[in-house]
């Protein structure tokens, strides 16, 4: 059985679950956007533009996402909405039905 285990892993994955168990073990705590911290630390009136440049970018990257499948979801909706109105002013949509079953 555990010939088998070792067989079906091989060596580069052992390895590349060594290097990953390894940098966990090493990891240390990370400190995000440190100019920002040393901007809002310093009161610097440049380095909180900075930040609040930062702050402004991170909101339009989150906000993007949303919009652009938003608007997607409103063209289809849209779209969608004028093929009934078309086919409810006497246009017919076309139907997949053969003519010797049609009455």
């Amino acid at each position: 059985m555990r010939q088998a285990f070792r067989r079906s892993i091989g060596q580069p994955h052992l390895v590349a679950a060594g290097i990953a168990v390894a940098l966990l073990l090493c990891a240390t705590d990370a400190f995000g956007c440190p100019n920002c911290k040393d901007a809002v630390n310093t009161s610097d009136p440049e380095g909180l533009n900075i930040a609040r440049g930062y702050f402004y970018s991170i909101l339009l990257m989150l906000a993007m996402p949303f919009t652009l499948a938003g608007s997607f979801g409103a063209y289809v909706w849209r779209e969608m909405r004028r093929q009934r109105a078309q086919a409810g002013e006497g246009g017919s949509m076309p139907v997949d039905v053969p003519e010797r079953q049609r009455s």
